[in-house]
């Protein structure tokens, strides 16, 4: 009997330590390429490097995965000699270290999409999302060394480019949220006497704002602030070129600015009844976005103090509607309702004639509007072969690389 307790407690103490060995840390591991391209014809090769942003500059090896598959490397580098269609997928790499106490492991670093094509002709196109006003390059590469008389790029199957000569790269100039989709290039060659023609398949081109249009959060938590203070947070996405220029942050209560501008998104305030906004700024750039409005607590009345004292038309005055006017470039969407017997934040504009007409709040302050978005992901496949003939048609090849 006691050698089975004993062997109980060792069964448990042994699950207790198995459990403690592995720790996870806050770092994460980040995947790159250092030669080739993300899409790549059946037969070339291409090189990934994992690295941990270590500053402690410690003794990390590393585990790579395709999709959720652990592959058997272990090195820094991870390097696919010629590819076949079937190495396509999702590497990601993570950082693990031995110690005396525990091993300890990176998170995983974000997935690097390699696509292998065993067509004639691919369209290698940007790794990361262009910036709106940018030119983007795209590549229509083929497989074979021939000149190319002509190359017609399509975006989400309609034609939007054709360039004849022989070269290969196109750029997009000044580009735009609707700049991106899903592009795909034909390239026409000539080889033995005849014409051939050959289509990619499609890959994702993405465009991102400077600056995306500021998200304010409002912090009225009685366990982590006193009951008359509240956070304000300004959430945004900055996507400028390193070296990135630096942001400043603004925060407004009734359109009236709350705290002195600063790089910090957030600002600690009285928690009073009113609107909330903010907004962010890069001056070297000269770009600017405003949040919407945020209500926050019972909000009656956001005139400003001079338009308390406005009289009613007088009694020969005709009732005039209201006109109600919106900072230009402004998107507002506010949940206040005011109440019927609540006085409208904007005055009429029709004036006695025994006074004048109450001055209207406006702000010298215009955002954009726009979310940005993203394009969707690479698709991979396999575009068309050589065809015979000396007509501009194409059809489909496998793998030229053989499994």
């Amino acid at each position: 009997m006691d050698t089975v307790i004993s062997l109980l407690v060792l069964s448990t103490l042994l699950q207790l330590v198995a459990a403690e060995v592995v720790s996870v840390t806050s770092l994460r591991a980040v995947v790159e390429i250092t030669s080739g391209d993300s899409r790549i014809f059946s037969g070339e090769s291409v090189r990934l490097k994992c690295s941990v942003p270590d500053v402690h500059l410690s003794d990390w090896k590393y585990l790579w995965f395709r999709g959720s598959d652990r592959l058997p490397q272990i090195e820094e580098h991870l390097v696919i000699w010629k590819s076949k269609v079937k190495h396509s997928g999702k590497y990601h790499c993570q950082g693990v270290r031995n110690t005396v106490v525990r091993n300890i492991h990176t998170l995983k670093s974000l997935p690097l999409e390699i696509n292998v094509d065993g067509g004639w002709v691919i369209l290698q196109v940007p790794p990361h999302p262009g910036l709106v006003g940018e030119t983007l390059e795209v590549t229509c590469r083929l497989r074979v060394k021939a000149k190319l008389p002509e190359v017609i790029l399509y975006k989400d199957g309609v034609e939007v480019m054709r360039q004849i000569g022989i070269n290969p790269q196109i750029y997009l100039t000044n580009v735009t949220l609707e700049d991106q989709g899903m592009y795909s290039c034909r390239a026409s060659w000539d080889a033995d006497g005849r014409t051939h023609s050959a289509i990619s398949v499609e890959a994702s081109v993405q465009v991102a704002e400077v600056l995306s249009q500021p998200l304010l959060e409002i912090v009225a938590d009685n366990n982590l602030f006193p009951v008359n203070f509240m956070k304000l947070i300004c959430h945004l996405q900055y996507n400028a070129r390193a070296p990135a220029p630096p942001i400043h942050f603004y925060f407004y209560k009734n359109k009236k600015q709350v705290a002195t501008a600063s790089s910090e998104k957030s600002v600690t305030v009285n928690r009073t009844p009113g609107q909330y906004s903010c907004k962010a700024r890069v001056p070297e750039l000269g770009i600017s976005r405003e949040s919407e409005l945020r209500s926050f607590g019972q909000v009656t009345d956001l005139r400003p103090a001079a338009e308390t004292t406005a009289t009613r038309p007088s009694s020969h005055q005709s009732a005039a509607t209201p006109t109600v006017s919106h900072p230009t470039g402004v998107s507002i969407q506010s949940s206040y309702q005011p109440q019927q017997s609540a006085t409208s934040n904007f005055l009429s504009t029709v004036p006695s004639p025994n006074q004048t007409a109450a001055a209207m709040e406006s702000d010298d302050t215009s955002g954009e509007s726009g979310d940005t978005s993203g394009g969707s992901g690479d698709t991979s496949g396999e575009s068309g072969d050589m065809s015979g003939g000396s007509g501009d048609t194409s059809g489909g090849s496998g793998d030229t690389s053989g499994e």
